[in-house]
Parts: structure tokens; C-alpha cells; sequence
């Protein structure tokens, strides 16, 4: 029975109208979301579910045959999974040696400062260029629009680890690339998983966004008690 459920895992198809759906991919993308809805709640699990997800879908990209549409692997979607991973393990240790916030979440949201801003600007620029000849060179099947969904990617995955608000605008921008790029690659459950991201980003930054304006409301009266004291 368990050979059998990871047979259906690794290489089971979904029929879907006149083509089909690897197994791996839509598993894949439900640890996604299940690791977003946990990041949004600020839970340390969120981080060992991405990274199962992280796992599957690396083994449907480097496979660019698996889509139906395309043949080249899409280094740049499977070079991600890879990173996704290194930058995952640093945030699930991060979350965990954290203080806490006050209301039961793993790390309390803030505002990135200034300098933390132009850095975020400074690596999506330098590491853009690099990706972009990296993906180029090797054949990857778009690697103008991969190069910003890796970067973006990995960018957001340490905003979120850094627990800074931004990183939500920044998965709202990698989304809007990625929906197009996989549509026109084939890959359509990880296509509606971005279009469904994009509207569950904007939600998770007004919840984010919410945590960090009541925290600061609840430190000021403590603060001004202090200053008085």
C-alpha cells in the first residue's frame, strides 16, 4: 500500500480535459499554500511543510517534459526550489530563536529600516543580473522573467525569515511575473497557485500590516510610562 501511494506520488498523472497534471506538482503546490497560510498565522511550522513542497516541486521542474508544453527544464523555477530550501532552513532556525510576539506568533512584524530597504534594492538589482546570466547560459526556458521570480523569491523567503512587512510586496511582484511565465510554459496548477498567491499576499500583508501597527500602538503607552517614570 505505501509502495503504491509513493508510485501515485512520483510519477501518478491527473487527467485534465486533453492533457494532464503530474501528482507532484499539485502536492507540491498544497505544501506551498499550506506553508504560506502558516507563515501568515507566523508559525514556526511554516517552514518544514515549505520545504517538503520545496522538495516535490524541484523534481517536477528540472523535468521540463512533465508540463506537456515545454521540453527544457526550467532551471530557473527548479534552481529556486534549491535556494528556497537553504533560505527556509535559516528562517525555521530564526522563528525558533526568536523572543516571540506578545499574541502567540514566532517573530513580531516590522518595518524594514531605511538601510535594510536599500539593501533588499541592492541585492534584487546585482543578483537580477546574475540570475539572468546564469539562466542564459545554461537554456533555461525563460530566463528573463525567471531570473526575477528566483531572486524575488529568494528576497521575499528572507523578508519573511527577517519578519519585515515588505516581504509581502515583494511575493505581490514575483506573482505577477510567475502567473504569465507559467501559463505560457504549461505548468497550470503552479500558474493558479501564483494567481491565487497574489490575492492571498495581499491579504497576509494587511494581517502582517495590522500586527505591526497594534504592536507599536501597545509599546507606546509603555514607553511614554517609562519616560514619565
Amino acid at each position: 500500500m505505501l509502495d503504491q501511494g509513493l508510485d501515485w506520488l512520483l510519477h501518478g498523472t491527473i487527467a485534465v480535459g486533453g492533457g494532464y497534471l503530474s501528482v507532484r506538482e499539485v502536492v507540491g503546490n498544497g505544501f506551498g499554500l499550506a506553508s504560506a497560510l502558516l507563515g501568515m498565522r507566523r508559525l514556526v511550522w511554516a517552514w518544514p511543510v515549505g520545504l517538503v513542497g520545496n522538495v516535490l516541486l524541484f523534481t517536477v521542474f528540472v523535468s521540463g517534459e512533465l508540463s506537456g508544453a515545454v521540453t527544457e527544464p526550467l532551471w530557473g523555477q527548479a534552481g529556486r526550489q534549491v535556494m528556497f530550501a537553504a533560505v527556509s532552513a535559516y528562517g525555521w532556525w530564526r522563528w525558533q530563536h526568536s523572543r516571540g510576539a506578545a499574541d502567540g506568533g514566532a517573530i513580531t512584524p516590522r518595518w524594514a529600516s531605511g538601510g535594510e530597504r536599500l539593501l533588499l534594492a541592492g541585492l534584487a538589482v546585482v543578483g537580477y543580473a546574475l540570475a539572468y546570466e546564469v539562466l542564459q547560459h545554461i537554456g533555461s526556458w525563460g530566463p528573463g522573467t525567471e531570473a526575477w521570480i528566483l531572486i524575488g523569491s529568494l528576497l521575499a523567503t528572507y523578508g519573511m525569515a527577517r519578519g519585515w512587512v515588505e516581504f509581502w510586496l515583494v511575493w505581490i511582484a514575483v506573482d505577477v511575473v510567475g502567473v504569465t511565465t507559467l501559463i505560457q510554459a504549461g505548468y497550470y496548477p503552479t500558474a493558479a497557485m501564483y494567481l491565487f498567491y497574489g490575492g492571498f499576499c495581499v491579504a497576509g500583508f494587511l494581517t502582517w500590516w495590522r500586527v505591526q501597527r497594534r504592536t507599536v500602538a501597545t509599546a507606546a503607552p509603555t514607553a511614554h510610562e517609562g519616560a514619565a517614570a
